[in-house]
């Protein structure tokens, strides 16, 4: 589904990831895990086209992207949830599923599927998502993601700053976007917990590089935890 082969990225003048190789299979949950600024979320903006690329190779289904506009990747299949959601406040949490249907030009309609996994946007589609709570506005910035039918579906931190019962919440919603739409999850995550939870594979970063990685059936939770641990 998405191959990751020696990417290297940077901010303005700094590099921040010197060789990135990951693979993210076809219908797996994939967890990208590591402790504050190893370059967890700049290894989702490459992927994404938001910061600069200047080597490597990006493949989504055999194709290759690195070198194709952020909306580009978007409209061949990728659906990003970034860090702190970004969500409009001022627009109702209707509006802001509409939005999500631009990566299609507009076109098409919010899915009745939407409302099943998650129950709660459906009664709250006249708020304004400004008044929504920290967990229901990470619903909606993943259904929002999802009304335009990704192939799969990028999130970044969706635990942050949610109370741990709603975690629950997000965690049955993620496996139940990838087992009953089918749609392949990567996700950028610092609680291991979550992440042995939902995942079907596994990557530790540390300073811009992999250095543990496997199934998550076969994962020892001390040797990720002591390997996010490393300064």
């Amino acid at each position: 589904m998405l191959e990751i082969k020696d990417v290297s990225a940077w901010y303005g003048e700094s590099r921040i990831i010197p060789s990135l190789s990951m693979n993210v299979p076809a219908g797996e949950i994939v967890c990208l895990v590591g402790r504050n600024g190893v370059g967890k979320s700049t290894s989702l903006k490459s992927i994404m086209g938001m910061v600069k690329t200047t080597s490597g190779s990006i493949l989504l289904n055999g194709e290759e992207i690195i070198r194709k506009k952020t909306y580009e990747r978007a409209s061949l299949g990728i659906g990003f949830v970034p860090q702190g959601r970004e969500i409009f406040p001022q627009l109702t949490v209707e509006e802001n599923l509409e939005l999500g249907l631009q990566v299609n030009g507009g076109k098409g309609k919010i899915g009745e599927e939407i409302f099943e996994l998650f129950p709660i946007i459906k009664t709250f589609l006249k708020r304004k998502g400004g008044n929504l709570s920290g967990g229901q506005q990470q619903q909606l910035a993943i259904a929002r993601a999802l009304v335009s039918h990704p192939k799969i579906l990028i999130l970044d931190e969706p635990t942050e700053g949610i109370q741990p019962s709603i975690i629950e919440d997000i965690a049955s919603a993620i496996q139940r976007v990838n087992s009953k739409l089918g749609i392949t999850v990567l996700i950028v995550e610092q609680y291991l917990d979550f992440v042995l939870s939902v995942s079907n594979r596994y990557y530790v970063m540390d300073k811009g590089e992999i250095t543990l990685s496997g199934l998550t059936k076969d994962a020892d939770s001390e040797l990720i935890q002591s390997k996010m641990s490393i300064g």
